[in-house]
């Protein structure tokens, strides 16, 4: 279906509203394809196609949803008929609603490329496939990989609700990944490489093939280090990780529940002053860009820290009632859900420096290749967090010894402060956020005692 066709859809659903009623009509339809390889053989080949719908009813601050995959009639009737129960049975709420329009005016952001239709199944088995073959042969000392994946999907997408809302969209997208293999004799080492893209033809396989190997044959030899306090130096991957972190604990549905460590320091100094980042899905070289949110308000840039100063959270429209403040166009969902504030395309600012003059500014530190327990080992109420990291030692700003084995420690506030250097170029990444390279100094490392 097209996003018209799901678009009318939704208005024929809404125009059933009664007069009491707020009513939000979410509808996709998608189609998907997973390609995953071994040893030069397919491993598995999936093809799938989604349909669904999701529907919020509000009557007197009470609110119902409910939600189904199909799309067919009878369906669409039954989950409206499960939302109005729904909503008779919830409990009042003086914060609940439907997103009402604010003004904003959506940019046109086009996320469709025709490239995923346009190939067909044999040339994207034969692309993970060359994928392997590249990676396995770039190397004497690779010895096989894990494994080696093609993946896409198009999707529409549209939104009407009581209060005039309505958007529609498509889009489309592709990636690869694959993790290498390689034996140093004691144990076995593996990498990772990956790219994202609209369509197939604009993925970078030179990129993942050298980042995947490089990243493998590098922790050869991998030994545990000695604990002491280092800088560290992260890639924009990495930058997009650390950063994204800290991010994600500015939700103003966080902060209202006190539930992030930044909550009640709007105006204050949180980072250093080299750091600026912000969510901007305007920002059309983003993965990440989109023209409106998931309860239709046209996406906007979001400010979260400039200059090192904490700028304020971003809501949607129920989180930014109980906060007494707009929505920031930040709300995200998928149609079988409700909506929730969140990050759509992370932007740190570039400040000078390439990533070998950052690796040669540092005396004693960290060039990370990989950070491991992030969802365990960080708190994002506290902020303390304590992850495992591999990657080499910089000494005197050379590149040493690869390290493994070891734990890196330090709360997201001081990490903000203890940012050094940001690097010049900004990478636009496969997750939607663009971000450049920074060093942070003064973290932890744990490994073997001196």
């Amino acid at each position: 279906m097209t996003p018209d066709d799901l678009l009318e859809l939704a208005r024929s659903i809404t125009s059933q509203a009664n007069d009491n009623e707020q009513m939000e009509v979410a509808c996709s339809h998608g189609r998907s394809t997973s390609v995953k390889v071994y040893q030069g053989e397919v491993e598995s080949f999936t093809s799938a196609e989604s349909l669904g719908i999701g529907i919020r009813v509000l009557v007197d601050g009470r609110e119902g949803f409910a939600s189904a995959g199909n799309l067919s009639p009878d369906v669409v009737e039954r989950v409206l008929a499960d939302a109005r129960d729904n909503a008779r049975f919830a409990e009042p709420d003086e914060h609940a609603g439907i997103a009402e329009p604010d003004g904003v005016e959506a940019q046109e952001v086009d996320l469709w490329r025709h490239g995923v239709d346009a190939m067909s199944s044999e040339d994207k088995i034969a692309t993970a496939l060359e994928l392997e073959r590249r990676v396995v042969a770039a190397d004497d000392r690779i010895r096989g990989v894990r494994t080696a994946t093609y993946g896409d999907g198009t999707g529409a997408f549209a939104l009407a609700s009581t209060a005039g809302i309505e958007a529609a969209t498509r889009s489309s997208s592709a990636q690869v990944a694959v993790q290498p293999l390689a034996d140093d004799g004691e144990r076995t080492r593996t990498g990772f490489g990956w790219d994202g893209a609209r369509q197939p033809q604009d993925l970078d396989m030179d990129y993942v093939v050298d980042r995947a190997v490089s990243r493998t044959v590098d922790l050869i030899g991998a030994v545990k280090p000695q604990s002491s306090t280092v800088s560290l130096v992260l890639d924009p991957n990495l930058t997009a990780t650390a950063i994204g972190l800290i991010a994600g604990t500015l939700s103003g549905e966080r902060v209202l529940k006190q539930r992030s460590p930044f909550a009640e320091r709007v105006g204050e100094r949180i980072a250093a002053d080299a750091v600026t980042f912000l969510d901007d899905p305007t920002d059309l070289e983003s993965l990440g860009s989109d023209s409106h949110d998931g309860e239709g308000l046209a996406c906007r840039p979001v400010p979260l820290v400039t200059d090192g100063v904490l700028q304020g959270f971003f809501y949607d429209s129920y989180n930014g009632r109980k906060a007494d403040k707009a929505s920031t166009g930040s709300a995200m969902r998928g149609v079988r859900g409700l909506p929730g504030p969140g990050v759509h395309a992370l932007h740190v600012a570039p400040g000078e420096g390439t990533m070998e003059e950052l690796i040669a500014g540092v005396d004693h530190g960290v060039y990370v290749f990989s950070l491991d327990g992030l969802h365990s080992g960080v708190n994002a109420v506290s902020g303390d967090f304590s992850v495992g990291a591999t990657g080499r030692m910089i000494r005197n700003g050379q590149l040493a010894e690869p390290i493994n084995e070891c734990t890196l420690a330090s709360t997201l506030q001081r990490m903000l402060l203890d940012i050094t250097r940001v690097g010049g170029e900004v990478t636009h990444l496969p997750n939607g956020a663009s971000t450049p390279p920074l060093v942070i100094g003064e973290v932890a490392l744990s490994g073997a005692n001196a």
